[in-house]
């Protein structure tokens, strides 16, 4: 049977940005339009100046509501109508008050069953801001919106390395008292039930990154490690979760040592998002786990410096667009397996052989 075609709900982003610019890229190609129902939110004097000024052929329909997306082509459903000044490469009220729009017209639609997942571009976190967002970013924003009382996960993922984090867009000088065995816990038990359900691995493992240089050599340089992430660690071994660590991140990452594993655990941000960008920024996906909603967006910015350019890579944005849909399609697989209880046992007990396996080096 033909597979139905997802409904990915596109934000517009910070219109100043490469939003539009790696929007109109990716649908370029016909092939994209085979794989789903694209439905952009937004401004359609806005697109029409980026596509125009970067000379992209990429056409789109204008439509006023989600229900009258078609097959085949880039819609766009408009949320605003009114001229805006468009100032590329600099942050504005208006492009973050545009941004907004087209997020709260999107999670509208959600959560009113019109689309199936949600792909954001990149936003200001500052430009945002306003009485109805007062987050540090899109992850809170969204959980808090459609989350439904669940916790979220940021991972950011290509095929080669999967990063989550225990604390997000927190100032580095609040990390150290957000570390605790509940907070690292909690982490571990979405991102595997995340990695089985999301991305389809049994028996999945997870390296757990240390806070403390050196993994902190044995208290010398912080009693994190003993005091915190190991017992967290063991706690969630006798759960039946495969976690294994802590690792000095430095070490970790040099010597690729994620590569025997299916997702790493970091502590904080930069920890966890310097080592991926510089491995894979131009494949990079940015995905907010356990959450009800299947949300993507690509690993880069607003890219303010290239913007109006030509020069975005629009393959980050492609990526997030896959993943949407293989994760949407890996979570109707488990829910229908679910339904027939004995081939859901039968996969959860096979070995995964994605990926051979070594503990990694202290």
């Amino acid at each position: 049977m033909e597979q139905k075609r997802i409904r990915i709900g596109i934000t517009q982003g910070d219109t100043n940005g490469v939003g539009y610019e790696v929007i109109l890229k990716t649908f370029t190609e016909p092939t994209m339009l085979e794989l789903c129902t694209p439905i952009v939110y937004g401004n359609p004097r806005i697109a029409t100046y980026h596509r125009k000024g970067l000379g992209l052929n990429t056409n789109f329909a204008s439509i006023q509501q989600a229900g009258e997306a078609q097959d085949d082509r880039l819609n766009l459903v408009v949320i605003d109508d009114t001229e805006v000044k468009v100032d590329l490469g600099q942050p504005s009220p208006e492009a973050g008050q545009q941004a907004l729009k087209s997020l709260e017209r999107a999670l509208a639609d959600y959560r009113s069953g019109k689309i199936d997942v949600l792909v954001t571009a990149p936003i200001n976190k500052h430009s945002i801001q306003s009485e109805t967002f007062r987050f540090p970013g899109h992850t809170e924003y969204i959980q808090d919106r459609v989350g439904k009382g669940e916790e979220a996960v940021m991972i950011l993922m290509n095929q080669q390395l999967r990063v989550a984090l225990v604390t997000t867009h927190l100032p580095i000088s609040q990390v150290p008292s957000a570390i605790t065995q509940e907070a690292i816990l909690a982490k571990l038990r979405i991102l595997n039930q995340s990695l089985c359900r999301d991305f389809a691995i049994s028996g999945p493992r997870i390296a757990v990154l240390a806070l403390n240089p050196h993994a902190g050599e044995n208290g010398l340089l912080g009693t994190e490690e003993q005091e915190v992430i190991i017992p967290a660690i063991e706690q969630a071994t006798q759960e039946g979760i495969n976690a294994y660590g802590p690792y000095a991140a430095d070490g970790f990452f040099g010597n690729r040592a994620y590569e025997y594993y299916d997702a790493v655990l970091a502590m904080y941000h930069d920890q966890g998002l310097t080592a991926f960008k510089a491995l894979a920024m131009e494949d990079g996906v940015n995905y907010t786990a356990g959450l009800p909603i299947v949300r993507t967006s690509p690993a880069h910015g607003t890219a303010y410096d290239i913007a109006g350019k030509g020069e975005a890579n629009e393959n980050s944005f492609r990526q997030a667009i896959y993943a949407a849909i293989d994760i949407w399609r890996n979570r109707q697989s488990d829910n229908e397996a679910r339904v027939n209880p004995l081939p859901k046992l039968y996969h959860d007990r096979r070995e995964d052989d994605r990926r051979p396996f070594r503990p990694a080096a202290e």
